[in-house]
């Protein structure tokens, strides 16, 4: 990120381009011809590259100054200050042009004691005209700034260091910065984070609580029943997911991966020979209407020798990528089956905080063929967070996984808990279940898939965040060779059926199918499995149908009469969401796409009673009566929570998630 100073005594001036365009770019040294209308010189700027972390300030880190002279005579001054503050203000600045150049700006600046400070983000970007996209090189583009893209990342980066190579690498994630759309369980396990950063406890990662006592019940409606754990969590910890992406986040920048937050990938970019060749960002300022509002901007062009996809569980690009090159059945693999995960933070009384302490349960309030279970763990700071997992392989249409959760919270074994207590944040998202049948082949012409957008959770662990930043850093020594060695892409593919990620995963691979037949059967079965063969049954079960075609007719079953919520320790969906900070531009096409307009009246509606709107955590669809006394289908896009449990359980796979306006979505802080 670079700041332009202006002289304390120059009058605000303003750039001159196409259009007001904002963009975050990269904090590298470029030579920067700048000339006004008359070609004479123009003044000379000063231009500061500003390491913010994620977070959205500064690093700690002493100030000094380094100056750099360019080949075209103007002087590059190098500031670092952790004691830098900026404030969001209206930049204006005349007779200032780009010869050949567009700089991009953002509104952000302040005044300070030297004048005005502007800050633009990135770097030099070929000039084009407004009906075009603007192009940036990279060596690696990443999409996501997840566990799996930051581990990729940061692994690439330890490599150039290593190896004294200088390769670009930077990540895009849609969220508004990183870490706001990361939820999580989550109990950790440090085994990947030990190999990439061994001295995590040093410099500082945001794992503080280790697990205490590991516990696991079987609950009925009114009671809860211990059975022996299953989880082997020593030496695992309790934390905040998007706290520890945070922090792997400045981990990069310091390393020199250049971030950009708030821009969502919306399209793969192919050469001739249908090789991907990076991605696009989608444009912003667009109405409803598809007009262009005040505000466009054309989207941006990412290209790179090396494209990374780790979206998190179904990623919009990656799906489109297996599809495309047909990654599953290149390997044999079953489709992906997933579930929706129901969470909250509370903070509870101090005399009821059990720092450590984690809690599975299975049963109620999910019938005997509907597989889930919930979770309570206790982190720091007196927080707890409460959680309800549901398949989205349930059979009953009425069936509404929030009011599920809202149930849970009142059973006599978790309420005490929660009475007195405060709700900090809401959220939900998808994780994928498939397991070891379910892996595609990872890698593209130009790339390759890391991370849950591959699938790669262990079910009985619950736990996927471990493997996720496992196959970034193998996807990354990949890639490293590809690009210094002239190696394959492949050998990422090798090296991860060759890694831990794979013994794991194959031990595991019968513990979910099992369930396919009952919660009881699916018990023994499981205990059977992880107890006895320990893995080693020579059978390898299959998933059932996907998620989508195991909804049943709503003629089958009746309607369930969930209980209003008290206001305590259940709570409305509206009430639910003002906590999970989810924000959208309202004025901007919805990313929910109906493939087919007709299908939600004419098929969803009286066939599957409109399940759209129980499975939904967020109310983004509601049926409502028109002016003739129709249900219609209506979606409210604002309210999405990004969680992808439409995309993933519409009975017609009729629903299309496609990425909003950048920035867009939960804002997410200790979840």
């Amino acid at each position: 990120m670079l700041r332009l100073l202006s002289s304390s005594k120059s009058k605000p001036t303003s750039v001159s381009s196409c259009s007001t365009l904002y963009t975050y770019l990269t904090a590298r040294e470029y030579s920067i011809q700048l000339c006004n209308s008359t070609n004479s010189p123009a003044r000379h700027p000063q231009i500061t590259p500003n390491p913010f972390n994620p977070s959205g300030f500064p690093p700690n880190q002493s100030n000094f100054t380094k100056s750099v002279q360019s080949p075209n005579g103007f002087r590059f001054l190098h500031q670092f200050s952790h004691k830098s503050q900026f404030y969001t203000h209206q930049i204006s600045v005349n007779q200032v042009f780009l010869c050949g150049y567009s700089l991009k700006w953002r509104n952000v600046g302040k005044f300070n004691g030297n004048g005005i400070e502007f800050l633009r983000f990135g770097g030099l970007r070929s000039f084009c005209s407004e009906s075009d996209r603007e192009s940036m090189n990279y060596d690696v583009v990443i999409v996501g700034a997840g566990p799996a893209g930051l581990s990729a990342a940061i692994r690439l980066k330890q490599l150039c260091r290593e190896k004294d190579v200088d390769l670009s690498v930077c990540v895009v994630e849609k969220g508004p910065e990183v870490g706001s759309h990361i939820l999580s369980g989550n109990v950790f396990e440090p085994r990947a984070l030990d190999e990439l950063l061994p001295q995590w406890k040093q410099e500082g990662a945001p794992i503080d609580v280790p697990v205490s006592s590991d516990k696991f019940w079987l609950l009925t409606k009114g009671r809860a029943i211990s059975l022996p754990s299953p989880f082997d969590n020593r030496g695992n910890y309790v934390i905040s997911l998007s706290q520890l992406v945070r922090w792997l986040g400045e981990k990069a920048e310091e390393l020199g991966v250049e971030i950009y937050p708030g821009f969502a990938a919306s399209e793969i970019l192919y050469d001739a020979n249908d090789k991907v060749i990076g991605v696009a960002t989608n444009d912003m300022g667009i109405a409803k209407d598809g007009s262009r509002r005040d505000n466009f901007q054309r989207g941006v062009e990412l290209k790179g020798r090396i494209t990374l996809l780790g979206e998190g569980c179904r990623g919009s690009l990656s799906e489109k990528i297996m599809k495309k090159y047909n990654l599953r059945e290149k390997v044999q693999g079953q489709h992906q089956t997933y579930a929706l995960g129901i969470k909250e933070v509370w903070e509870i009384d101090a005399s009821k905080h059990e720092p450590g302490f984690v809690l599975h349960t299975l049963g109620w309030p999910l019938d005997n063929k509907t597989y889930g279970g919930s979770f309570l763990y206790h982190m720091k700071d007196r927080q707890v967070s409460i959680g309800l997992v549901v398949a989205l392989n349930y059979h009953n249409p009425f069936l509404n996984p929030y009011e599920e959760f809202q149930k849970l919270k009142h059973h006599p074994a978790i309420k005490p808990l929660l009475e007195g207590a405060t709700v900090l944040q809401y959220g939900a998202r998808t994780l994928n279940e498939g397991g070891f049948q379910s892996i595609p082949d990872p890698v593209f012409p130009g790339g390759a898939i890391i991370g849950c957008s591959a699938g790669f959770l262990n079910v009985p662990k619950i736990k996927g965040t471990h493997t996720a930043m496992k196959s970034g850093m193998l996807a990354a020594e990949a890639a490293f060779d590809v690009l210094h060695e002239g190696l394959n892409m492949e050998t990422y593919w090798n090296n991860l059926k060759n890694s831990w990620i794979w013994e794991e995963l194959y031990r595991a691979r019968n513990y979910r199918p099992a369930f396919e037949y009952g919660l009881f059967p699916g018990l023994a079965l499981s205990a059977l499995e992880h107890y006895v063969v320990k893995g080693r049954f020579p059978l390898t079960l299959k998933h059932g149908k996907p998620d989508n075609e195991a909804t049943e007719e709503a003629h089958s079953y009746s309607p369930i009469q969930y209980p209003k919520p008290d206001g305590i320790v259940s709570f409305d969906v509206p009430t639910s969401l003002y906590r999970s900070n989810t924000n959208h531009e309202h004025d901007q096409p919805a990313h929910l796409r109906l493939r087919d307009h007709n299908i939600p009246e004419h098929v969803n509606l009286p066939k599957y009673a409109g399940p759209e709107s129980r499975y939904c955590p967020a109310r983004v669809y509601e049926y409502v009566a028109d002016d003739d006394g129709q249900l219609k289908l209506q979606i409210n896009a604002q309210n999405c929570l990004h969680c992808k449990a439409c995309d993933i359980k519409d009975p017609k796979q009729n629903i299309e998630w496609t990425v909003p306006e950048g920035g867009g979505g939960p804002g997410y802080s200790v979840m």
